[in-house]
């Protein structure tokens, strides 16, 4: 709904920020969307990526468990990113528009865009939240050598985050305050657009080539999965595995169970309510009826920066109020663990987000070795930690902290949700 009049949103009214390509793709009803060969053409530079089964992690755990992983960090941002980056970037360009802007947390989409925006010679700027930006400044070194300017956000650039930093100087940012300063900036410019990592159905619907790759590449050896496990925070990388698997699901052919696995300090799925909320901290984006833990909330600051965002996609919101998936949240020491795990026996590091997802798919391998259970598990591996070092040495130090969410910061937090009419 449009944030100023609480009505539906039409097209004129995304048309400031979005081409009308991806405007149809929001809310296209069509079941197939060709990709455009020039987007093919940049996606063969890691596409198809690689279906892996964890051999040594299953005989470290002693499991009966078969556990694949779609791995999705041999792209150049080093994550599943430029899966939808790359579309993004293509239509705006041919839609005449000569600058993006877009947030990111722990780095990857903006890492991500800026490497599209090269292919298309198009300028990107991207605002960082700030616990992310001081945490990892190889981040912000990679989206400058593929020609991004990068800001920490609040930043004084913009009325949104002058206003958070004269409420809170040392605020460490979040994902929503990072969203408002981007979206403030593209408004404001006629051939300037603004470009979103996750959240949004057309993100979903680019990155379902994760997915589809998985189904096939299963297909090939004979197997399909028992469980389908993805990291979820904004829901690009969970809903890209998984919606295809859930299309086979709801069509009778395939028995799965699909679960999503979120922070223990960021649970909009497990802790949050289903309501109309704004994607953004300013209340700049149309309301978007999801779970939220409410556009003001600031998640502490974990390492899982791409983790760290209010609310959820609206198409995982929706599949998860009618039961057909599941979700858990994990501490952040108990995924490190797992991450130290993967890579002492699978020999690569993760990024800090989808050890999320290794967390549970090692705790569903540790059930089945008492049932003896052979299940065939599944995910998506979403990302290299090469440039989360400082977090593994954390954790390796014993100076990692783990962050729960308390009754009491939900009830704070989703006391300024917009009312909307009914």
């Amino acid at each position: 709904m449009h944030p100023g009049t609480l009505r539906p949103v039409g097209p004129d009214d995304l048309a400031p920020l979005f081409p009308a390509a991806l405007i149809a793709q929001e809310v296209t009803d069509e079941r197939w969307v060709d990709i455009p060969d020039e987007v093919l053409d940049v996606y063969r530079l890691w596409r198809p990526s690689p279906l892996h089964r964890a051999h040594r992690l299953e005989k470290a755990l002693g499991t009966p468990a078969k556990i694949f992983y779609k791995y999705e960090g041999g792209s150049p941002a080093g994550s599943h990113k430029p899966n939808t980056a790359v579309p993004q970037a293509y239509y705006n360009r041919a839609a005449g528009i000569r600058r993006l802007t877009t947030e990111t947390g722990a780095g990857q989409w903006g890492t991500a865009l800026a490497f599209a925006c090269s292919q298309y010679g198009l300028d990107c700027e991207v605002w960082q939240v700030r616990a992310s930006y001081d945490q990892k400044p190889y981040r912000r070194i990679m989206i400058e050598t593929f020609g991004g300017v990068i800001h920490p956000s609040p930043s004084e650039l913009t009325a949104a985050g002058r206003a958070v930093l004269a409420e809170h100087p040392d605020s460490p940012g979040s994902l929503g305050i990072a969203i408002s300063e981007a979206v403030e900036v593209a408004a404001g410019r006629a051939d300037t657009n603004y470009a979103l990592g996750s959240v949004l159905n057309h993100v979903l619907l680019h990155q379902t080539v994760i997915g589809e790759e998985a189904l096939a590449q299963l297909g090939k050896v004979g197997l399909t999965p028992d469980l389908v496990i993805g990291c979820t925070g904004g829901g690009s990388n969970f809903g890209g595995l998984a919606f295809p698997f859930l299309r086979e699901k709801l069509a009778g052919r395939l028995d799965v169970t699909i679960r999503a696995v979120e922070p223990a300090s960021c649970p909009s799925l497990t802790r949050g309510v289903y309501a109309y909320d704004y994607g953004d901290t300013a209340g700049l984006t149309p309301l978007m009826k999801m779970h939220t833990l409410g556009h003001d909330f600031i998640p502490d600051p974990i390492h899982a920066g791409g983790l760290r965002y209010h609310g959820m996609s609206p198409l995982l919101s929706h599949i998860y109020e009618l039961g057909l998936i599941e979700a858990v949240a994990k501490t952040q020491r108990e995924c490190f663990e797992a991450g130290i795990r993967f890579a002492r026996t699978e020999g690569i590091v993760p990024a800090p987000e989808p050890t999320h997802a290794l967390a549970a798919c090692v705790e569903e391998a540790l059930r089945c070795r008492e049932t003896g259970e052979e299940k065939v598990i599944l995910t998506a591996l979403c990302g290299h930690g090469h440039l989360d070092l400082a977090a593994y040495g954390a954790y390796l130090a014993g100076e990692l902290v783990d962050h729960e969410f308390s009754a009491e910061q939900l009830g704070a937090s989703v006391a300024g949700l917009p009312v909307v009419p009914t």
